[in-house]
């Protein structure tokens, strides 16, 4: 299919609770027997081993056909993700202790200190939530970027903004405190979508061209300007989430898709 990289997500309490638990008896738990059939009958062996080293063997499995991996840490609970009152939204909601949290960046980053095509771990999925707030996403987000460099020095550090991933504006009056990493280590990640910040009407509301251009001249004022830095802030902008509807039924998403693109060209991101 010609992809060279892929963003495998994980759960913190996987590695910090389930760890030991048997990857049949989380099927079990979850009614999944149809599934536990079918791995029977094609990769026996996973159903024996416990949740991490399940994952650790996809790890490897991936990097046997030489395809990269960005390490994402996806929730805290494992569930579907996301929505601003599912409790692994922030730092410091319900299912999101920031101890915790960094237990879980530090065991997964020394796990695959040995791993060459595990290339980086992204803090966290989609910031968000009532309880944002910038002072504190400054602080954990020093820490867990310090802590994977520490267990990890190989590995790039990818960073999500606030608001579902979107907005970094804040960043251009107040750097993060990482000299020492910014040069090599750090990169920051995007996300979009046409349904975006209720964005949809948006897209089916004038001219395709005006719409375009309102929409990427947001994006580069929340984001884009990453890339455009200064000599001493400039850094790599990774967009690690953007899609449509496939099966074509989106207007919006069918507006959206050829705009994005051409913003992700004329940036030369990846």
């Amino acid at each position: 299919m010609g992809f060279n990289c892929v963003r495998l997500t994980w759960a913190t309490y996987m590695f910090t609770r389930y760890a030991n638990m048997t990857v049949v008896q989380s099927f079990r738990g979850l009614g999944l027997t149809d599934a536990i059939s079918g791995m029977a009958s094609r990769n026996p062996n996973l159903l024996r081993l416990n949740l991490v080293d399940a994952w650790k063997a996809v790890v490897e499995e991936i990097g046997r056909h030489g395809i990269m991996m960005v390490l994402d840490n996806h929730v805290s609970k494992p569930m579907w993700c996301c929505a601003d009152q599912d409790g692994n939204g922030f730092f410091g909601s319900v299912y999101f202790d920031p101890d915790e949290w960094l237990q879980g960046l530090a065991i997964v980053a020394n796990i695959f200190k040995d791993t060459p095509m595990v290339i980086g771990m992204s803090l966290r999925n989609e910031l968000r939530g009532p309880i944002q707030n910038v002072d504190v996403w400054y602080k954990y987000v020093e820490k867990g970027a310090k802590t994977i460099n520490s267990a990890n020095p190989n590995l790039l550090v990818i960073i999500s903004g606030l608001s579902y991933d979107l907005d970094f504006r804040f960043l251009k009056q107040s750097p993060l405190k990482l000299k020492m990493m910014k040069k090599k280590k750090v990169v920051y990640e995007v996300h979009r979508y046409s349904f975006n910040e209720g964005q949809s009407k948006v897209w089916m509301g004038g001219p395709l061209n005006k719409v375009c251009h309102d929409i990427t001249r947001e994006m580069e004022e929340k984001a884009g300007f990453l890339v455009r830095g200064g000599k001493d802030d400039a850094a790599p902008l990774f967009v690690s989430e953007f899609g449509i509807d496939q099966m074509g039924e989106s207007e919006a998403d069918n507006r959206h898709l050829p705009c994005m693109l051409l913003y992700l060209a004329d940036l030369d991101l990846d």
